[in-house]
């Protein structure tokens, strides 16, 4: 009996921390909430893609109960993606629906139409992005003379700290066929650690492994155990330096005092740059899982999404060991496009609220070496990659500014009406293409 009321509790407060999870995590990975009335916006081509100088049109439709709101009131916003609108109408949709003309783009990039309607006392907002020949879009960011020897010398001056495993058995969250560990290492220079957690199959042999990268926020994690129980080892980690396995309640008083704009944090000078002992955590990582006895030695694969994207591409880029990577949405992707009349990436260094604070001589010397862009050049591996047009965290067009200049194999899954968040299909997608590269012929 007591055995069993103590694994009641244990399963009680895991299943409370999922639930934090998923409250902190909010619209990275999950779709919209529904609600009782939708608007939807639509190009008028089935692609969503044109040819720079093509007219294109929006359809705005209203429904409530699945059926057209007669007269609805719809006020609308069409503009390049992230910037002021150039087009700021309202009309009322008789028949629930209407067709608006939104001109075109004279340039490769992004067209937006935002529309909202109130209905019965709320508010409810749509949006469609048309592409004009994202293929052709190029990057703004400047790639610096010394960025190789920049980052020869950091991960020279990382492998010489000892790597100091720390690993401690969650004997709650281990399956019948894997084990689940917190881990802690010594990361990128005195006094940095880096924790995680490590799922790896039970039975003996010897396995591939994935990297998971966080996307941006301060949270706790909880392995891949799903992953694991098809025979690849997983490190999931954090970026903070911080246990992943405190009570959720931590995490939400750090990323409202001491990590708030953490992004940020020392810009102005490019070794001290929080996202320094970032990117080199990554290569931590791999230190770590590529020492595991249980490693095969070969078979290394990194993916995330959003901040996670940016670190997957970074990491591959910067480390040879990594043979494939999968990226959702990628942060941190060409963040000069505003400083050239354009969207720039997350988390928008530039546009105009952080413009007045960022725009310095330092900072900008400072975000050539961390750009996605730069890394992206210098990937050799095939990647996967998925977005969508619709999202207005990670710009479309500072995601084509990395893609389109990565030479290495490259596949891109679209679902173009997708904002900063995945169908639980293209999850499945990405998870079956890194087992298929990672666990050839199963």
């Amino acid at each position: 009996m007591r055995n069993t009321v103590k694994s009641d509790i244990s399963n009680s407060r895991f299943y409370l921390l999922i639930f934090f999870l998923w409250l902190s995590l909010g619209q990275n990975i999950a779709q919209p909430i529904e609600r009782a009335v939708k608007i939807l916006v639509a190009p008028d081509r089935e692609d969503w893609t044109y040819k720079t100088g093509d007219k294109v049109k929006f359809t705005i439709s209203v429904f409530q109960n699945g059926n057209p709101v007669k007269n609805a009131p719809v006020r609308y916003e069409i503009g390049p993606e992230k910037m002021e609108a150039t087009i700021k109408e309202s009309k009322t949709a008789a028949n629930g629906t209407i067709t608006v003309d939104a001109g075109t783009l004279k340039s490769p990039g992004f067209l937006r139409c935002i529309a909202f309607t109130n209905v019965d006392g709320g508010e409810y907002k749509g949006l469609a992005t048309a592409g004009f020949e994202p293929e052709k879009i190029q990057p703004t960011v400047t790639n610096p003379a010394d960025f190789d020897a920049f980052w020869d010398a950091a991960k020279k001056e990382l492998a010489s700290v000892p790597m100091d495993a720390k690993m401690t058995l969650l004997p709650e969250r281990c399956t019948e066929k894997v084990n689940v560990y917190h881990v802690n290492l010594q990361n990128f220079r005195t006094n940095v650690r880096l924790y995680g957690i490590l799922t790896i199959p039970k039975k003996e042999g010897k396995y591939p492994a994935l990297l998971k990268v966080p996307g941006a926020g301060v949270r706790p994690y909880y392995g891949d155990v799903a992953m694991a129980e098809k025979d690849i080892i997983t490190f999931e980690i954090g970026i903070h330096g911080i246990s992943v396995i405190m009570d959720p309640s931590v995490y939400t008083d750090l990323g409202q005092g001491a990590l708030n704009g953490y992004p940020a944090y020392n810009l102005d000078d490019k070794d001290r740059f929080y996202y320094k002992r970032v990117y080199l955590g990554c290569i931590r990582a791999n230190d770590f899982l590529t020492s595991l006895p249980q490693f095969d030695g070969s078979n290394l694969a990194v993916t995330g999404g959003s901040q996670g994207g940016a670190l997957s591409i970074i990491t591959a880029g910067i480390d040879p060991r990594v043979k494939w990577l999968g990226a959702f949405y990628p942060a941190l992707s060409d963040v000069t496009g505003y400083l050239n009349g354009r969207a720039g990436g997350w988390p928008h260094f530039f546009d105009k609220i952080n413009m007045k604070f960022n725009n310095t001589k330092e900072k900008l010397a400072t975000v050539g070496y961390y750009d996605v862009v730069n890394f992206a050049r210098r990937v050799k591996v095939p990647g996967f990659y998925m977005w969508g047009y619709n999202d207005e965290t990670c710009p479309p067009t500072s995601m084509y500014s990395a893609y389109n200049v990565t030479t290495a194999p490259k596949e891109l899954k679209l679902y173009l009406e997708t904002g900063h968040w995945t169908y639980p299909e293209e999850r499945d997608m990405m998870n079956n293409w890194l087992v298929s590269k990672l666990k050839p012929g199963k």
